[in-house]
């Protein structure tokens, strides 16, 4: 299991019900399943072949029932719903199309790829609440994690919506990281280009992105 991977586990909270949506391998559903934190989980994915790999390595949990594989679109053909959902790996528009068809789960973890903006606008929206905002980094490259309820509601401001509430209240390593690398190519890119309202937009967006590395460095 990838340092990911083992990021997004360690924030599954307990279910009576777990769903792994657009499940790939399958090692997330595994770890459910083997730490005892479900009683049941289902493994779905749009894609057979995919389905087809969890449904190898979860071969003794389906045989004993335990777990269900369902080749669907999102939590489209679920027998039944679940407490918790987890959704991984996916872009954060194809995540809101999948969870503007239906109620929220009761709780859910979520790991876009990108767009995360759009999933926490998207969730808010809808009245969620989000336990944990936060970014994460595996091998140079950088990931949010989104946990939360249906239920609760919050009020982000629109620097929580474009950097996350967790990232900015107690700035971790990774986000200082991300920051100062997005820096580092606002800089580059605008060495070649002229006075006018393209440069006067980077210039707003450098003078932002600045602002919250200053403020990162007197947190760490």
């Amino acid at each position: 299991m990838t340092e990911r991977l083992q990021f997004i586990c360690a924030h599954i909270p307990s279910a009576r019900v777990f769903a792994d949506i657009g499940c790939d391998h399958g090692y997330c559903a595994q770890y459910v399943l083997e730490n005892d934190l479900c009683e049941r989980a289902y493994v779905s994915d749009i894609s057979a072949a995919c389905l087809k790999k969890a449904e190898t390595l979860l071969a003794k949990e389906i045989r004993e029932g335990r777990c269900v594989a369902v080749c669907a679109d999102g939590t489209e053909g679920l027998p039944e719903p679940a407490d918790c959902v987890l959704c991984a790996g996916l872009g954060g528009e194809e995540m809101v199309h999948i969870f503007s068809r239906g109620p929220l789960p009761a709780r859910f973890v979520f790991q876009p790829m990108k767009n995360t903006e759009k999933v926490r606008r998207f969730l808010l929206s809808r009245g969620a609440h989000l336990e944990t905002d936060v970014m994460f980094a595996e091998d140079g490259k950088f990931y949010d994690l989104l946990v939360g309820t249906a239920e609760g509601g919050d009020c982000y401001s629109e620097f929580e919506y474009r950097y996350g509430r967790d990232n900015l209240k107690s700035p971790g390593r990774p986000f200082s990281e991300k920051i100062r690398k997005d820096i580092d190519v606002l800089r580059e890119a605008m060495r070649g280009v002229k006075a006018g309202p393209q440069r006067d937009e980077l210039l707003a967006r450098l003078a932002e992105l600045e602002g919250i590395s200053d403020a990162i460095e007197e947190c760490l």
